[in-house]
């Protein structure tokens, strides 16, 4: 059964690697720095280096390996554009936190957003493989939350040292 534009579209695979990546991403440059001390600034320009420069290295890699499928030039873009275009606005949304939120409640905010996010991610992709769904859920919930913990320890230890 051959790829059509139509079925990428809607190919769960082409949004959940790009929106995974920034959501875990953002999370942990807002709570790794947030305890680092940094301000609002250092942040935001993390996070706009990451939402741009990160993003166009990862569609490159994802436009590749695209490539290597065979998939063909338009769906290969396709594919490439829809992992740029998912991932850019999830960067998007936390940058709206910290520019909106004092940086003590951004932190919180991005935090609930981002496990939101990947609750309702986690659960496109169980539906879609028809396993459990809590069970998913709570495997990359409790992989985030390690993650999340993992960057306010460096992010302390680096406010202790420097």
């Amino acid at each position: 059964m051959g790829r059509t534009l139509r079925s990428e579209w809607a190919n769960l695979k082409n949004y959940i690697f790009g929106s995974t990546a920034a959501i875990i991403t953002n999370i942990s440059l807002i709570v790794g720095l947030g305890s680092a001390r940094a301000g609002k600034g250092p942040i935001l320009g993390s996070l706009l280096t990451i939402a741009l420069t990160d993003n166009i290295s990862d569609s490159l890699g994802i436009h590749l390996y695209k490539e290597t499928e065979g998939l063909g030039n338009r769906l290969t873009a396709l594919s490439t554009a829809l992992n740029f275009t998912s991932r850019l606005l999830v960067s998007l949304s936390f940058i709206g936190i910290v520019v909106v939120c004092s940086l003590s409640q951004a932190i919180v905010v991005a935090i609930v957003w981002g496990l939101i996010l990947l609750g309702l991610l986690s659960y496109l992709i169980s539906r879609n493989n028809k396993v459990n769904s809590v069970r998913e859920i709570i495997r990359h919930l409790v992989v985030a939350v390690a993650v999340i913990i993992l960057s306010r320890v460096i992010g302390g230890l680096i406010a202790a040292r420097f």
